[in-house]
């Protein structure tokens, strides 16, 4: 097992899980025979993960490692259910319910839902350890389940290996290709520089090692110095957790608007998120002030096939949302220039070597580190591109998704943000003791996706 995962599989507590949760919505009923094959064919004779449990080494020196199974049968990790009731509020309830309990590590650290009676159609809720994959690879994992028409797994050998389809997920890396390539370029020159002494007195090259520098410590003092505002959103956070989200709205609105103001999509829906942030912070008597989130970037090539280890290949930037702006457009205009910043700075490389590094200290300065570190931030935003036309799965159509990484520390509040074929989709994922009423950031940030909407069509 890898340093990174390492960290993953010793930072569990029972205020917070390290557990990816994710959703799959289907427009109707799923012939769940062929679901529960397709996740034998590409998810467990795959991925041998899988099939496999955490086994620390006997002196308790080195990394833990994965052992076999002996007694794994795939229906242990597969749930079937029927929602009593097919709203919203039902489907949430008994996501709620299992969010806080912990995996046997005796066993392989995931289970699937295969759950009917919501809307007319179906649901796949995933349970994964973070230990065995982030979230980016988790998402390819699963949708390489699925087809693009609805007998496309019918046509396939049952013996296939499961296809790559790096489509899926195109525009997952882009934060991250744009920073790694900055700064790898910047640190190939300077490592150059110090080969090839004469060109020390080439004022560009000057320019750009000292612009590095003072950006790195820059980032130092963020990620050391700066500290966690206190809201309504702040306080040690409990077992319980709740779960909501959105309806899906056309993605081709969101363009619209970024188009008017010269941001990307990614600029709009965080700006949205932004001033959700605001106003939930009002409502609850404070006082509106930027909140810092962690923002997982891939760094994993996305033009190669998984590795059947999968593993964690991701780092984190602190990102803070400019919530203690006034407008709609001033938060969306503050969150691109920051997004910016970040892309042309080294941070992304220098979190994905702390990270690493911190995975080889050991348990107990593992948790003083990922504490240390995690407390800066409310907890954990992910925005993920996913498929831009329709996919199929069991014979069905898929209507949405939604994938929530875990918290860390104190960490209260995880945002999920995910595209699908036209459509964005985002959800909460809040701490019940903190943040009791998540239902009102869904409104705010409608809310706020309703105004902006309404001032790029005016202008």
């Amino acid at each position: 097992m890898g340093p990174v995962d390492t960290i993953w599989l010793n930072m569990d507590r029972p205020e917070n899980l390290m557990i990816i949760d994710s959703l799959m919505f289907f427009e109707g009923p799923v012939d769940w025979s062929r679901v529960v094959s397709l996740v034998q064919r590409r998810f467990v004779d795959a991925y041998p993960a899988f099939r496999q449990r955490p086994v620390q080494p006997r002196t308790h020196i080195g990394s833990p490692h994965w052992d076999d199974d002996p007694a794994f049968e795939l229906d242990n990790h597969l749930i079937r259910t029927t929602l009593p009731r097919s709203d919203d509020a039902t489907l949430q309830q008994y996501i709620e319910q299992r969010m806080p309990v912990p995996f046997d590590r005796h066993r392989p650290l995931w289970e699937m839902h295969l759950i009917d009676g919501y809307r007319h159609g179906a649901v796949v809720y995933t349970r994964l350890h973070h230990c065995i994959a982030d979230g980016i690879a988790l998402n390819q994992v699963m949708l390489s389940m699925t087809g693009e028409t609805p007998d496309s797994d019918l046509d396939a050998p049952a013996d296939a290996e499961p296809e790559h389809r790096a489509g899926l997920l195109e525009g997952a890396a882009k934060l991250a290709g744009t920073a790694i390539s900055t700064t790898a370029g910047a640190a190939s020159g300077v490592a150059h520089m110090l080969w090839d002494l004469p060109k020390l007195f080439d004022p560009h090259v000057l320019g750009d090692a000292f612009t590095q520098v003072e950006r790195t410590g820059e980032i130092a003092d963020k990620l050391v110095l700066g500290p966690k505002p206190h809201t309504p959103l702040s306080g040690r956070p409990g077992t319980a957790k709740r779960a909501v989200w959105c309806e899906p709205f056309p993605l081709d609105d969101i363009k619209h608007i970024g188009h008017g103001t010269g941001t990307t999509v990614n600029d709009v829906l965080m700006g949205a998120v932004a001033g959700a942030l605001a106003t939930y912070i009002r409502e609850h008597g404070g006082e509106p002030q930027d909140v810092p989130t962690m923002v997982p970037v891939n760094v994993r090539p996305l033009d190669q096939p998984l590795p059947r280890e999968l593993g964690n290949q991701f780092a984190l930037v602190l990102f803070k949302y400019p919530s203690g702006l006034a407008t709609p457009l001033e938060r969306i205009v503050e969150t691109h220039r920051r997004m910016e910043v970040i892309k042309h700075s080294p941070e992304v490389t220098l979190t994905f070597g702390l990270i690493k590094a911190i995975g080889r200290t050991g348990p107990e300065l593992e948790r003083f580190f990922v504490d240390f570190f995690s407390d800066k931030a409310i907890g954990v935003t992910t925005n993920v591109p996913g498929p831009t036309s329709d996919r199929y799965l069991g014979g069905t159509k898929i209507r949405g998704v939604l994938a929530w990484v875990p918290g860390a520390g104190e960490q209260t509040l995880g945002v999920s943000i995910f595209s699908y074929s036209g459509k964005v989709r985002v959800g909460f994922k809040a701490d019940a003791d903190r943040v009791p009423d998540p239902e009102n950031l869904v409104r705010a940030f409608t809310d706020e996706i309703d105004g902006l909407l309404r001032l790029s069509h005016a202008v």
